[in-house]
């Protein structure tokens, strides 16, 4: 059963680009005024949370709400900026119900850029890369992280993978040919680290394919990359967005934050 809101609890968080610190005011944009007012039905001494990568977490009340406008006042801080893993999805794009609940969910999982790319058989023409990255600010302000995953600009798969910094893994769903199973995979990296304390910071992407999946090509030429590791996700050929979710919380679960857990402080604290 849902815990019952009390009038301690921040009644929602909000991601602010502002510079966070106790008794600044913030003002906020005509869509963010209208959540609050319209949709959230706040006013005057309400309590949230606002938040960025850079500056962490901090408790906010509505100083004055109106029709197209906000401002906040900045109280205390509730949480430092943390680290965070350093995992890029790179992805085909699929079609836009799909799409949108790959940045929603991979937001979730705790990637840290979102990277469309066009393959050989993407169905799909073009990407609305301000739709993706207005649901991967949602999906971040509701599960608790700090920062907001990067949307880049779509591009062909073969200019990333020609500009593909150095030192960055790449972790290919191949759906036929030659392939470790994932699990198998990345504990065999997390083995040959064990002791360093540094496989959770190194640099990794996955990349999934579209619907109709690689071209024969495309996986001859990424299983020819020094830096990608082809893997199979089990015997089920899976649509692209589920490939994706499960390749990313398999990630997450070996040399990832899988084994941490949400902040003692935010015990009962609602995202609603």
């Amino acid at each position: 059963m849902a815990q019952a809101k009390t009038r301690a609890q921040p009644a929602t968080r909000l991601h602010v680009d502002d510079t966070l610190e106790e008794g600044r005011t913030l003002g906020l944009d005509r869509d963010r005024a209208h959540f609050l007012r319209s949709v959230l039905r706040l006013g005057p001494g309400a309590r949230l949370a606002v938040f960025n990568a850079r500056d962490g977490e901090w408790q906010a009340e509505i100083e004055g709400l109106g029709k197209g406008w906000c401002s906040l006042n900045v109280g205390a801080q509730r949480r430092k900026p943390v680290p965070e893993p350093d995992l890029w999805l790179v992805f085909a794009p699929i079609k836009r119900a799909r799409i949108d609940f790959i940045a929603e969910k991979a937001t979730e999982l705790g990637v840290a850029v979102l990277q469309p790319v066009m393959t050989r058989f993407t169905a799909v023409s073009r990407v609305n890369e301000d739709r993706l990255a207005a649901n991967a600010r949602e999906a971040a302000e509701q599960c608790e992280r700090l920062s907001i995953p990067e949307v880049r600009e779509t591009r062909s798969l073969g200019e990333v993978l020609d500009q593909w910094p150095q030192g960055r893994r790449l972790l290919v769903c191949a759906e036929w040919g030659a392939a470790q199973p994932i699990a198998e995979a990345l504990q065999a990296v997390r083995a040959g680290r064990e002791g360093s304390g540094t496989f959770a910071t190194d640099p990794w992407a996955i990349l999934t394919g579209p619907e109709g999946g690689f071209a024969e090509s495309e996986l001859d030429a990424l299983r020819k990359l020094p830096f990608a590791v082809p893997v199979g996700l089990g015997p089920r050929i899976l649509r692209a967005d589920t490939a994706a979710l499960a390749a990313l919380a398999c990630w997450q679960a070996v040399l990832g934050d899988g084994a941490e857990r949400p902040p003692a402080e935010l015990a009962g604290f609602p995202t609603g």
